[in-house]
């Protein structure tokens, strides 16, 4: 287990799935957590499973205030921030030909834009703490395409970028930044599919370790990303997915094909 003696992180999205995941695993390794998403009443009964170890914030990523506040409620009810977990993320459907530019430009704003902004506060805080780590929650649909998921699809790719340039950026304060790429997990974001017999079977056929994660195995990796045992890791994008990434994309089109409008 990776300990946490003495760290604060904040988790975006923290209030269910991989983020309260990654929550469960620092709390356990002795470290404080900052709960921060929009849904108020989610945040409150995570951070009550998790203890006194455990406060929540309401955030919106695709605010700047509601970012910077976040940050500074972290910083003043734990102490200093060393640690962040950026997992807050939105999906929406549509082709380059079907995807309405709002709903496109919405899912930019909220997968990339609003880590941009979450790391933007986040490393501000860290470089005067003397550095830290973060860990940026990705996907495989960032290296493999998903018909009819492209805002989602484009906005993962940016994101490996953004976590890759950041770590070149934030090296030299001593804070490291990597991704993880999770494949399906059971998550509330991924219920349809996981739930959906025609969507797990195809998943299932992709992976050579064929089982639908847990958020507890994407928080082990992020675990020990975010620690110290991984001191000389930094600007990487690590895929966990049971080696769905050695094949290829989810054929979800038909499955989709009756929520979109014709092409």
């Amino acid at each position: 287990m990776a300990c946490f003696q003495g760290k604060v992180a904040m988790i975006t999205g923290g209030g269910s799935g991989i983020g309260l995941a990654c929550a469960r695993a620092i709390v356990s390794g002795g470290g404080k957590v900052m709960l921060a998403g929009r849904r108020e009443d989610v945040l409150a009964k995570a951070a009550d499973t998790l203890g006194p170890a455990a406060r929540w914030v309401h955030c919106d990523v695709t605010r700047m205030a509601d970012v910077e506040k976040a940050v500074t409620a972290t910083e003043r009810e734990l102490g200093p921030l060393t640690l962040a977990v950026n997992s807050a993320g939105s999906a929406t459907l549509g082709s380059v030909l079907t995807a309405r530019p709002d709903e496109f430009l919405h899912t930019i704003d909220t997968n990339l834009l609003g880590v941009y902004r979450c790391m933007r506060h986040q490393a501000r805080a860290m470089k005067v703490n003397g550095g830290g780590s973060m860990v940026n929650i990705s996907s495989i649909a960032s290296v493999l395409t998903h018909r009819s998921m492209t805002a989602y699809c484009v906005s993962k790719a940016g994101l490996n970028m953004l976590t890759r340039c950041a770590a070149d950026d934030l090296g030299q304060h001593g804070i490291r930044v990597n991704a993880v790429l999770p494949g399906l997990v059971e998550t509330d974001l991924a219920a349809p599919l996981v739930h959906t017999q025609e969507a797990r079977e195809d998943y299932l056929r992709c992976m050579p370790l064929a089982r639908i994660g847990k958020p507890e195995d994407v928080a082990q990796l992020v675990a020990f990303l975010l620690s110290d045992e991984a001191a000389w890791i930094t600007g990487q994008c690590v895929a966990i997915d049971g080696g769905h990434t050695l094949r290829r994309g989810p054929n979800l089109v038909d499955l989709f094909r009756h929520f979109l409008p014709a092409e």
